[in-house]
């Protein structure tokens, strides 16, 4: 299976922090971007060849032209240092159709969207949505400085100064406290979305469960996280086609992506590390062994679903809807 891809040409470039660019695109062919809901993100492939997953930070009824921001690592294996170095206006890059692992709730009776540095991409289209629709809403914004703050002039002014909270410099042994009085006030129905290093997204996590249900907390991580040596899955095991009876062993050393394709089935793939939900595929019968990071809690508890670049399975056969 082959995902579907657009040419696009970058048409501004803007300097939205200290290490972070934003990309505006749009297709060389002229037509409108599909409709996307807000929290998606998409493949950019650069000039290295190298494809990265970036969230859609633009406003979602915008469909002439994407927005998505890069932050320039320190340790890059070529994907943001080619898009910061090798790319500028006018340059051609290959973009995905959006994909979402991280909606907001239609019946939450408000939104607590919490964001640290680039973790901001994701919420500012949330935030596009519900400025849109008129629903309750606040944003907090950690950064270590104003200069480290991506989109700071946009979140300062109308209309989202209203709903923006800036909390910069915080210590590390003041998080908790902070995260806190951004909670305490939650109630009823309220939903909470945070996106941003792994362990400022922990501690929101942490923080919110004191609050919230565990099913009213939403997250979305930019890399997948060391594995425990405590995994409880097989070394060996078989995935069976429910569509042809078909099965394929899956050794200790291959991944089930890997293990369909050696019998001729194309599992569509992208990021190969359990984040981005491209080879999401519907399990039937056995248990997975979920290895990734964009599964909901509830996905996880019914094993209905897994991706199949990173997870394993804890029965002797997995079923999957192939």
């Amino acid at each position: 299976m082959q995902a579907q891809t657009f040419k696009v040409r970058v048409d501004a470039l803007r300097e939205e922090a200290h290490g972070v660019r934003s990309f505006s695109v749009s297709r060389i062919d002229g037509l409108p971007f599909d409709p996307y809901e807000p929290g998606a993100h998409i493949d950019v492939t650069g000039p290295s060849g190298i494809t990265r997953q970036y969230s859609l930070c633009g406003d979602p009824a915008c469909r002439d032209s994407h927005l998505f921001a890069v932050k320039k690592e320190e340790q890059s294996r070529g994907g943001s240092r080619s898009l910061h170095d090798e790319v500028g206006v006018g340059s051609e890059l290959s973009v995905g159709a959006p994909r979402n692992l991280f909606r907001l709730e239609e019946g939450a009776s408000e939104h607590i969207l919490i964001g640290a540095g680039i973790g901001i991409t994701p919420l500012l289209s949330m935030a596009y949505r519900l400025l849109a629709i008129d629903a309750s809403f606040t944003l907090h914004y950690f950064a270590r400085s104003e200069r480290h703050a991506a989109f700071l002039p946009l979140l300062a002014r109308a209309p989202f100064d209203k709903h923006v909270q800036l909390h910069f410099g915080i210590e590390r042994e003041a998080l908790f406290d902070e995260l806190d009085a951004c909670l305490r006030d939650a109630q009823g129905q309220a939903h909470v979305y945070t996106c941003g290093p792994a362990p400022f997204m922990d501690a929101v996590v942490d923080t919110a469960k004191r609050h919230l249900p565990a099913e009213a907390i939403h997250l979305e991580r930019f890399k997948a996280e060391p594995q425990s040596d405590t995994e409880a899955s097989l070394d060996t095991f078989d995935v069976r086609l429910a569509s042809s009876g078909q099965t394929v062993r899956v050794d200790a050393s291959t991944s089930i992506v890997d293990a369909l394709a050696s019998i001729g089935i194309e599992v569509d793939t992208s990021c190969g590390e359990g984040i981005c939900g491209t080879c999401m595929v519907d399990v039937m019968s056995g248990e997975p062994e979920h290895r990734d990071h964009c599964l909901s809690q509830a996905e996880r508890a019914s094993n209905s679903v897994i991706c199949c670049c990173v997870s394993r399975s804890r029965s002797p056969v997995l079923v999957l809807n192939l």
